[in-house]
């Protein structure tokens, strides 16, 4: 025992549960004794999120820009690690047309990240999900696996070291880029930036019926994709493991 591991959680956006992600990674984060958490809802608090031991990010549509992509750098570069949830990579527009565009990410941040979100086929359905690195210890023994959540399509900069991948070739009608040759797309990666490291799992789709204010007023499905598998909480528990390590 050293003291305490000082965690800060991003958990805020649009279109999501974020009350309940927020919960449930707090009831995995506190399974730690050490680990004591500070919360927001967006990247503002640019001290606190330099000085932390350990970031989890789970946002949709929520992205830092300037002084507070100064402190993501800051944080990385004491060698620090940031595990990276569903959305933390998207950002949305909504076109007169009603589809979705995602203008670029600043390019400092997509440098962090490593990829940015693009679309995913509607409405949600299941798919399967490939261990690519079956020795890595954060994959090791985790059969593949098929999940029914939001497919996520993005694209990846080098450098990005796979764990897990999906397949996918067909139409998005929802958004702008709408059209996908068939691929394999990462749904968790490691990347190393600035001397430390960014985990980053795309599963984790929630939604209640009122998550989509202001688009629709009541939403008719609750929503909890990866979050009904035993095999995402498993991943979750190795991520903050590995995030605490450092």
């Amino acid at each position: 025992m050293t003291g305490p591991i000082n965690a800060y959680l991003v958990a805020g956006g649009k279109y999501h549960d974020i009350d309940f992600a927020r919960i449930e990674l707090l009831k995995l984060l506190a399974e730690h004794e050490r680990i004591r958490v500070t919360v927001g809802s967006d990247y503002s608090d640019t001290r606190a999120i330099a000085e932390a031991d350990v970031l989890v990010t789970y946002t949709c549509d929520v992205v830092p820009c300037g002084d507070e992509i100064a402190a993501l750098a800051r944080f990385l570069g004491r060698g620090r690690r940031w595990l990276a949830l569903h959305g933390t990579n998207s950002v949305l527009t909504f076109r007169a047309d009603n589809r979705v565009e995602c203008p670029p990410l600043d390019p400092d941040f997509l440098a962090m990240i490593g990829s940015q979100f693009q679309a995913h086929p509607s409405p949600i359905g299941r798919y399967k999900v490939v261990n690519t690195a079956r020795e890595h210890p954060l994959v090791a023994g985790i059969a593949n696996f098929v999940v029914e959540d939001e497919q996520y399509l993005q694209d990846c900069l080098p450098g990005n070291m796979p764990l897990l991948a999906t397949r996918f070739g067909g139409k998005t009608d929802l958004f702008v880029r709408d059209t996908w040759p068939e691929d394999d797309h990462a749904v968790m990666y490691l990347r190393e930036h600035g001397g430390g490291e960014v985990l980053y799992l795309t599963l984790g789709h929630a939604r209640g019926r009122y998550d989509l204010r202001p688009l629709a007023d009541f939403y008719p499905y609750v929503e909890r994709g990866a979050w009904q598998l035993p095999v995402f909480y498993e991943l979750l528990r190795r991520s903050i493991r590995w995030a605490a390590e450092r």
